[in-house]
Protein backbone atom coordinates (compact mmCIF):
# COMPACT_ATOMS: atom_id res chain seq x y z
CA UNK A 1 0.00 0.00 0.00
CA UNK A 2 1.17 3.60 -0.95
CA UNK A 3 0.67 6.76 0.81
CA UNK A 4 -1.56 7.88 -1.94
CA UNK A 5 -3.97 4.43 -1.03
CA UNK A 6 -7.28 5.59 0.56
CA UNK A 7 -8.44 3.03 3.13
CA UNK A 8 -12.49 2.12 3.49
CA UNK A 9 -14.10 5.18 5.54
CA UNK A 10 -15.81 3.03 7.61
CA UNK A 11 -17.61 -0.57 8.01
CA UNK A 12 -20.74 -0.27 5.87
CA UNK A 13 -22.16 -3.64 7.04
CA UNK A 14 -21.36 -7.27 8.75
CA UNK A 15 -23.58 -9.64 7.86
CA UNK A 16 -24.81 -12.94 9.68
CA UNK A 17 -26.93 -15.83 9.20
CA UNK A 18 -29.69 -15.94 12.22
CA UNK A 19 -32.16 -18.88 12.96
CA UNK A 20 -35.10 -16.44 14.01
CA UNK A 21 -35.31 -12.68 12.63
CA UNK A 22 -37.82 -12.01 16.13
CA UNK A 23 -35.73 -12.84 18.17
CA UNK A 24 -32.46 -10.96 16.83
CA UNK A 25 -35.05 -8.37 16.11
CA UNK A 26 -35.73 -8.64 20.13
CA UNK A 27 -32.48 -9.15 21.28
CA UNK A 28 -30.49 -6.55 19.29
CA UNK A 29 -33.47 -4.05 19.22
CA UNK A 30 -34.54 -4.16 22.75
CA UNK A 31 -31.65 -5.19 24.63
CA UNK A 32 -28.94 -4.36 23.01
CA UNK A 33 -30.62 -0.46 21.36
CA UNK A 34 -29.88 -0.72 17.88
CA UNK A 35 -32.52 0.25 15.87
CA UNK A 36 -34.08 -1.99 13.36
CA UNK A 37 -33.50 0.33 10.20
CA UNK A 38 -34.63 -1.80 7.10
CA UNK A 39 -35.97 -5.44 6.54
CA UNK A 40 -36.33 -6.79 3.24
CA UNK A 41 -37.44 -9.86 1.65
CA UNK A 42 -35.78 -11.24 -1.42
CA UNK A 43 -35.58 -13.81 -3.75
CA UNK A 44 -32.40 -13.97 -6.06
CA UNK A 45 -30.78 -16.33 -7.98
CA UNK A 46 -27.60 -17.49 -5.83
CA UNK A 47 -24.86 -19.96 -6.56
CA UNK A 48 -27.54 -21.38 -9.20
CA UNK A 49 -30.55 -21.58 -7.44
CA UNK A 50 -33.49 -19.27 -6.84
CA UNK A 51 -33.05 -18.55 -2.29
CA UNK A 52 -35.65 -17.11 -1.00
CA UNK A 53 -34.98 -14.92 2.69
CA UNK A 54 -35.00 -12.02 4.55
CA UNK A 55 -32.39 -9.50 5.52
CA UNK A 56 -32.47 -6.96 8.75
CA UNK A 57 -30.47 -4.44 8.94
CA UNK A 58 -29.76 -2.58 13.08
CA UNK A 59 -28.23 0.85 12.76
CA UNK A 60 -24.99 2.06 14.73
CA UNK A 61 -24.22 5.04 15.40
CA UNK A 62 -21.60 5.63 12.66
CA UNK A 63 -23.83 4.68 9.88
CA UNK A 64 -22.78 1.33 9.57
CA UNK A 65 -24.98 -1.46 10.97
CA UNK A 66 -25.25 -5.55 11.73
CA UNK A 67 -27.04 -7.10 9.15
CA UNK A 68 -28.92 -10.42 9.41
CA UNK A 69 -30.26 -13.31 6.83
CA UNK A 70 -32.66 -16.01 7.86
CA UNK A 71 -33.67 -18.33 4.56
CA UNK A 72 -36.96 -19.52 3.97
CA UNK A 73 -35.45 -23.03 2.78
CA UNK A 74 -34.45 -25.14 5.62
CA UNK A 75 -31.46 -26.42 3.02
CA UNK A 76 -30.36 -22.94 2.02
CA UNK A 77 -30.60 -21.91 6.31
CA UNK A 78 -28.37 -25.04 6.61
CA UNK A 79 -25.87 -24.29 3.80
CA UNK A 80 -25.32 -20.48 4.49
CA UNK A 81 -25.49 -20.15 8.00
CA UNK A 82 -23.23 -23.28 9.62
CA UNK A 83 -22.83 -24.19 13.03
CA UNK A 84 -20.14 -22.76 14.62
CA UNK A 85 -17.36 -23.64 17.20
CA UNK A 86 -18.65 -22.28 20.78
CA UNK A 87 -15.85 -19.65 21.41
CA UNK A 88 -16.08 -16.70 22.97
CA UNK A 89 -13.46 -15.20 20.25
CA UNK A 90 -16.40 -14.74 17.19
CA UNK A 91 -17.87 -11.81 18.59
CA UNK A 92 -19.01 -8.13 17.66
CA UNK A 93 -17.02 -5.25 19.47
CA UNK A 94 -18.94 -1.68 19.77
CA UNK A 95 -17.52 1.42 21.10
CA UNK A 96 -19.62 2.99 23.91
CA UNK A 97 -19.23 5.89 26.91
CA UNK A 98 -19.75 4.01 30.22
CA UNK A 99 -23.36 5.12 30.60
CA UNK A 100 -24.33 3.45 27.68
CA UNK A 101 -21.98 -0.10 28.24
CA UNK A 102 -24.34 0.14 32.05
CA UNK A 103 -27.52 0.26 30.33
CA UNK A 104 -26.55 -2.08 27.89
CA UNK A 105 -25.95 -4.45 30.60
CA UNK A 106 -28.89 -3.89 33.20
CA UNK A 107 -30.81 -4.95 29.94
CA UNK A 108 -29.28 -7.88 29.46
CA UNK A 109 -29.69 -8.87 33.22
CA UNK A 110 -33.71 -7.46 33.02
CA UNK A 111 -33.79 -9.81 29.76
CA UNK A 112 -32.53 -12.59 32.28
CA UNK A 113 -29.42 -13.73 29.78
CA UNK A 114 -26.96 -15.59 32.46
CA UNK A 115 -23.37 -16.93 32.14
CA UNK A 116 -22.28 -18.26 30.26
CA UNK A 117 -24.35 -16.09 27.46
CA UNK A 118 -23.33 -13.39 29.25
CA UNK A 119 -19.81 -12.20 30.75
CA UNK A 120 -18.17 -8.82 31.70
CA UNK A 121 -14.10 -9.07 30.86
CA UNK A 122 -11.78 -6.19 32.43
CA UNK A 123 -8.77 -6.48 29.85
CA UNK A 124 -6.93 -3.61 31.59
CA UNK A 125 -7.30 -1.25 28.42
CA UNK A 126 -11.22 -1.63 28.15
CA UNK A 127 -14.11 -2.92 29.94
CA UNK A 128 -15.89 -5.86 27.45
CA UNK A 129 -19.70 -7.01 28.91
CA UNK A 130 -21.02 -9.34 26.49
CA UNK A 131 -24.52 -10.61 25.99
CA UNK A 132 -26.13 -13.38 23.46
CA UNK A 133 -29.87 -15.35 23.92
CA UNK A 134 -28.67 -18.30 20.97
CA UNK A 135 -30.29 -15.93 18.64
CA UNK A 136 -27.25 -16.24 16.19
CA UNK A 137 -24.44 -18.80 16.74
CA UNK A 138 -23.65 -19.08 20.40
CA UNK A 139 -20.24 -17.61 19.53
CA UNK A 140 -21.57 -14.71 17.62
CA UNK A 141 -21.77 -12.60 20.97
CA UNK A 142 -21.69 -8.69 21.11
CA UNK A 143 -19.21 -6.68 23.15
CA UNK A 144 -19.57 -3.27 24.29
CA UNK A 145 -15.92 -1.53 24.59
CA UNK A 146 -14.61 1.50 26.13
CA UNK A 147 -11.43 2.57 26.23
CA UNK A 148 -9.53 2.73 30.57
CA UNK A 149 -8.52 6.50 30.46
CA UNK A 150 -5.06 5.64 30.35
CA UNK A 151 -5.71 4.40 26.80
CA UNK A 152 -7.06 7.58 25.66
CA UNK A 153 -3.46 9.19 24.64
CA UNK A 154 -2.84 5.98 22.68
CA UNK A 155 -6.39 6.28 20.58
CA UNK A 156 -5.94 9.95 19.77
CA UNK A 157 -2.28 8.87 17.83
CA UNK A 158 -4.00 6.57 16.03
Amino acid sequence: MTQTDKLPSRLHHTAYVTRDQEKTRQFYEEVIGLPLMATWCESDELFGKVRTYVHTFYGIGDGGALAFFQFADPADQEEFGPKMPATPFHHIALRVDAETQAGIEARIAKAGIKPPDTYVLEHGYCRSSAGSRGITPRTTRIAERRRAPRCEPHARVR
